[in-house]
């Protein structure tokens, strides 16, 4: 038979869900001789999880060298078409080329950090800088029937157009993680707060004792 555990160890096991998403350096507590052993049994001091998106990080790493490649080709089929195509098409041709190498550059400097160092404004920046500025240039470069397009000229702008709704949906799906860590960081916080604000309160859940007692001495 398999053993079950005694209702006493219930809290326990219902509090490790929450407790793991914190980092380490936020519950790690000890008391006096106690050295490096965690001042509670539930409170196995967990490894912080990583948040980062490999995906989007292995998209990412070769969309910057891609894009090199990409401005250089484009640069010489602009400057062989340039004498073929009405003045206004010349104007904006020039133009989506110099908004779509320079919004790129800044792109791919928030992706890499964003998603290395898990900041939310950052990879926020550069899902806004995909969909709003860069997705709609360069359908623009593809389906517009007044743009003479090159032999070469087609397959470069797809795969840049393949690398581009990749990142987007891969840093999509790595913004609502941790939107999802930091909205449990925020409601622990505030469960710390409020058993704070009353003296001699002792929480209920003996699993939260040590994770509040802990984050008042990192504060």
């Amino acid at each position: 038979p398999v053993p079950r555990e005694p209702m006493a160890a219930w809290p326990c096991a219902l509090a490790r869900p929450v407790i793991s998403r914190i980092p380490c350096r936020l519950i790690q507590v000890r008391g006096p001789g106690a050295g490096d052993q965690p001042a509670h049994p539930c409170l196995s001091c967990p490894a912080h999880e990583v948040l980062s998106s490999l995906p989007l990080q292995v998209m990412l790493y070769f969309n910057v060298y891609y894009f090199p490649v990409w401005c250089l080709a484009e640069g010489i089929m602009l400057h062989l078409k340039y004498h073929l195509l009405p003045w206004h098409y010349q104007f904006l041709l020039v133009t989506a080329f110099l908004i779509l190498s320079l919004a790129e550059g800044c792109r791919l400097y928030l992706g890499y950090l964003g998603n290395l160092q898990e900041k939310v404004p950052e990879l926020a920046g550069f899902l806004l800088l995909s969909f709003l500025i860069q997705l709609p240039l360069l359908l623009f470069l593809l389906a517009d029937s007044q743009v003479i397009h090159l032999p070469l000229e087609v397959p470069m702008h797809s795969l840049f157009l393949a690398f581009l709704l990749l990142e987007i949906v891969a840093a999509f799906l790595a913004l609502r993680t941790m939107t999802k860590q930091l909205a449990a960081q925020f409601h622990l916080r505030q469960l710390q707060e409020g058993g704070r604000a009353e003296p001699g309160h002792s929480p209920a859940n003996p699993c939260l004792a040590p994770a509040n007692a802990a984050w008042e001495q990192w504060e």
